[in-house]
């Protein structure tokens, strides 16, 4: 059974990571990958919008078929978190507008999954992100992370075709 594209997001008030993967025959690809920057938005009505729209052209120009979503980082401020959890929400909202099924991971899962190491430092993510998918450069930071969570999410999906 195929899988179609999986898009991977990593959620954040003022840059909102995105990739997106299909699978070939022999591994993964990187369709695209980016950000959505909430640029000089100073309300936070305003950048969730942005982000809310920007997941939307997102989806409407790739079509994936499912969505994976880089959970909250527990040792954050509870300010910090709780405009995380908004972005979050924006984005997942736009995913579930779409009809896409929403899957969502913990950063020690992705990291685990990528790097091997659930401690793994973000440069350690953007070089694996970059070896798995056979980029020729390393992605942007917020891009890669995405990108790491897609992978998180296709991997996943594999091991539970595989148990099932």
């Amino acid at each position: 059974m195929r899988q179609g594209p999986v898009l991977g997001i990593d959620p954040g008030s003022r840059a909102t990571g995105y990739g997106i993967l299909r699978h070939t025959g022999s591994g993964l690809a990187c369709v695209h990958a980016g950000v959505v920057r909430t640029g000089g938005c100073r309300c936070l009505a305003e950048r969730l919008d942005k982000i809310y729209s920007g997941i939307l052209r997102v989806i409407d120009r790739f079509h994936p078929e499912t969505a994976a979503v880089e959970e909250v980082f527990q040792s954050i401020n509870p300010k910090s978190a709780l405009v995380l959890g908004h972005a979050r929400g924006a984005a997942m909202l736009a995913a579930v507008h779409r009809g896409l099924e929403v899957f969502e991971y913990s950063p020690m899962e992705i990291k685990l999954a990528v790097v091997g190491y659930g401690r793994a430092e973000k440069v350690q993510v953007q070089q694996m992100v970059k070896v798995i998918l056979g980029l020729s450069g390393v992605p942007p930071q917020d891009a890669a992370d995405a990108l790491a969570v897609a992978i998180c999410h296709a991997h996943s999906k594999a091991c539970l075709r595989l148990r099932g």
